[in-house]
């Protein structure tokens, strides 16, 4: 793809599932990526793998509910220029809502929205202030249609959607561009934590029929159109929402 070519990339939650295969993926193209998550291991093995394959890639511990954490890491990278955010963390548990607690809604909103809104807060100014940088907001089709079992979830994800083109609008003349996607059911760590003991494997069989396409999605399936957002072939695409669920979803 135009225009990735030593970008400097920061991938959220880059040390598995969807963040590993798009911090891959950019590498190949011939970024520089910068991986911020709390699991240092697998973080500096998707590092190691990339530079072991003739790429660039760094590693950084950063809780992204954290903002101090965020503001000094963005701090000490963004002298250099941060030509791409790609704010990929999330997580949830599977609950019914009546069955849920303040204290599962408070980490679910940590994560899943205050998270990203601090990598804005942090990053944007630096995009601002360059006069360009590129935005792709890992949000959901649960923040789109639903999903059982995870409104405070589908709420975060819904917010995120909104966000991301309030702030395509806000910014579209100041050269940064903003666009979220959105993945149905996907083979990852997290759903893994959904489909443990039978039941899990009974929602799993019941998706991959719903799905036209017969299967889950899986973290290969994404990179590509986070790369496209992120590229030069992109350059008059703000504030969308596309889905990425083997049409599960659709709309337009």
């Amino acid at each position: 793809m135009r225009g990735l070519k030593n970008k400097r990339v920061i991938v959220t939650g880059g040390a598995s599932g969807i963040g590993a295969a798009t911090s891959r993926r950019f590498a190949e193209e011939g970024a520089e990526v910068f991986i911020f998550d709390i699991n240092m291991d697998s973080a500096e093995q998707v590092t190691h793998d990339i530079k072991a394959n003739g790429g660039m890639a760094n590693a950084l511990d950063v809780d992204i509910t954290d903002a101090s954490a965020i503001s000094e890491a963005v701090s000490d990278i963004g002298s250099g220029g941060i030509d791409v955010l790609v704010n990929n963390v999330g997580w949830d548990r599977l609950v019914p809502f009546v069955e849920s607690d303040t204290e599962l809604w408070t980490r679910v909103i940590d994560i899943n929205l205050y998270g990203p809104l601090h990598m804005h807060h942090a990053v944007l100014p630096v995009m601002i202030g360059q006069g360009r940088g590129r935005v792709v907001n890992i949000a959901s089709d649960a923040g789109r249609v639903g999903s059982t079992g995870e409104a405070v979830y589908s709420a975060c994800k819904g917010g995120i959607i909104a966000f991301t083109k309030t702030m395509a609008r806000e910014l579209a003349r100041a050269g940064v561009q903003l666009n979220a996607v959105c993945p149905g059911p996907t083979d990852t760590p997290l759903f893994e934590s959904f489909a443990e003991g039978a039941s899990g494997e009974r929602i799993k069989a019941a998706l991959e029929k719903a799905i036209p396409m017969g299967r889950l999605a899986r973290p290969d399936d994404f990179p590509g159109i986070i790369c496209f957002l992120s590229s030069d072939d992109a350059g008059f695409i703000t504030g969308q929402t596309i889905s990425v669920s083997g049409g599960l979803t659709m709309h337009g």
